[in-house]
């Protein structure tokens, strides 16, 4: 198997085009999965894409062709060119089109080995899941899930010269906790870099709190009730309004972020409280590339022409006001804007003397408790209006107490309209949502108190 730099560089040496981007995406992955507290399968993959970006310049613009294969060795990486290549002929001037990103300073290890994960992450965590099996074996309640860490090493280059190369470490825990009979359920989730940080006897001993919680059932109708939402529903919430914050859906009308006559509503106060939506590759813990890694355009958000180019940390509200969205370098010339890619992280900063979770719950005198969304759609991108169901754990406060849990319910609710009712912020803490962990995990986000949030229907799903 060729080295991956020996890719890049087969690829450019290949390229016949105006223009050339090599990406080369090294991966690898190990994770354990289990169920009814037994161990059920193990296992180890790798795996390695090589992307090429081929652009032409016309009179009439740029075009580009972007084709991504698995590749083992050079003697693949011709044909991908020419099929990239083929491709940028025949497509049509791109709206987003920039020159090539130059070299600049930087202090990657450009010659370092792709880093590689193995099941060794599993040294510390395994032997207290094994330990978590036999106390709900005793309890006779089952535990469901998986742990999952990933490595990957990106090696982008340019025609241009440009050389970026960036590891990413990502791991997540997913947890789904069980009656005997099945007839209740709590999942639990989270997000970590190599495992080390991961206490599983205070994660499964959370889960047990709530199935102890739902071992009395209430059923409430659909209504606005004042409820609190943990950090992970707040991840699942804020990720829809970061995805679609694009600056250029924005001017054109067609985002929740839109103002009048081609404007947007930037310096707008979207939020009583000094909340800071914000994204830092540098951020500890969630730690992110600092430059664009694009193998596909997304319209105004993402270019495949800003591979390499740096990505800042970013306040997309600050304080409560909104104050920047999303946009390429492209669109950035378009509207007279800085460029402001998008982050590979979010966080929610909200009061750092706030409440944690339980003393919000002690402070309740009646609410409910909804510690997980699921099959979240969007309805209405105007104003961002979001559906979607609530699942495994929606709990009844009364006078500081947890009395049980409800039926499950349909919501609707828009996240940015959410941030202008918010009655109380707690503290800021690493999270994973369970909506979207497929595709994003890296989050920090508080508790917060809505005191209307809006459960439109009863649904039946379980």
């Amino acid at each position: 198997m060729s080295d991956p730099r020996e890719l890049v560089d087969a690829a450019l040496s290949a390229s016949t085009a105006d223009g050339c981007v090599a990406i080369v995406e090294e991966h690898s992955e190990t994770n354990l999965r289990w169920a009814g507290n037994s161990l059920t399968t193990n296992g180890q993959m790798r795996t390695r894409s090589l992307t090429v970006v081929s652009t032409f310049d016309r009179a009439e613009g740029t075009s580009a062709g972007v084709v991504t294969r698995a590749v083992s060795t050079v003697d693949e990486v011709a044909d991908l060119v020419r099929a990239s290549e083929t491709a940028g002929r025949g497509a049509d001037p791109a709206d987003d089109a920039s020159p090539l990103v130059e070299p600049y300073p930087h202090d990657d290890n450009w010659d370092a080995d792709p880093a590689e994960t193995s099941v060794a992450v599993f040294e510390r965590f395994a032997p207290a899941l094994g330990d978590a099996f036999k106390q709900w074996q005793a309890a006779d309640r089952a535990l469901f899930g998986f742990a999952e860490h990933q490595m990957t090493s990106s090696f982008v280059a340019t025609s241009t010269g440009l050389r970026r190369r960036f590891d990413q470490p990502d791991g997540r825990l997913e947890l789904n906790g069980k009656s005997a009979d099945f007839a209740r359920s709590a999942w639990s989730g989270l997000h970590t870099r190599d495992f080390s940080d991961v206490d599983v006897a205070a994660v499964v001993d959370g889960l047990a709190q709530r199935l102890t919680w739902a071992e009395k059932r209430i059923e409430l109708p659909a209504g606005r009730y004042e409820t609190l939402l943990p950090p992970s529903t707040v991840a699942d919430l804020m990720i829809y309004a970061y995805w679609t914050a694009s600056a250029r859906d924005a001017e054109e009308g067609r985002n929740v972020y839109a103002g009048p006559d081609g404007a947007t509503r930037i310096g707008e106060q979207l939020s009583p409280h000094p909340l800071t939506l914000r994204s830092d590759p540098d951020e500890p813990g969630l730690q992110c590339a600092p430059f664009e890694i694009a193998t596909q355009s997304a319209a105004g958000v993402q270019s495949v022409f800003d591979n390499g180019a740096p990505v800042p940390a970013a306040s997309w509200i600050t304080e409560g006001r909104l104050t920047d969205l999303a946009r390429t370098r492209a669109w950035a010339r378009k509207s007279e804007a800085a460029p402001r890619p998008y982050v590979g992280n979010l966080i929610l900063d909200g009061d750092r003397d706030g409440a944690s979770l339980e003393q919000m719950v002690a402070e309740t005198e009646r609410g409910l408790l909804l510690t997980c969304l699921w099959y979240i759609r969007e309805v209405d991108p105007q104003t961002l209006l979001l559906t979607g169901l609530t699942r495994d754990g929606v709990y009844l406060v009364e006078n500081g107490k947890v009395q049980g849990a409800v039926n499950n319910f349909r919501f609707n609710e828009s996240p940015v309209d959410l941030l202008g009712r918010i009655t109380e912020v707690g503290r800021t803490e690493p999270t994973l949502s369970r909506e979207w962990n497929d595709y994003f995990r890296r989050t920090a986000m508080p508790a917060v108190r809505v005191p209307d949030f809006n459960m439109s229907t009863v649904s039946q799903a379980s």
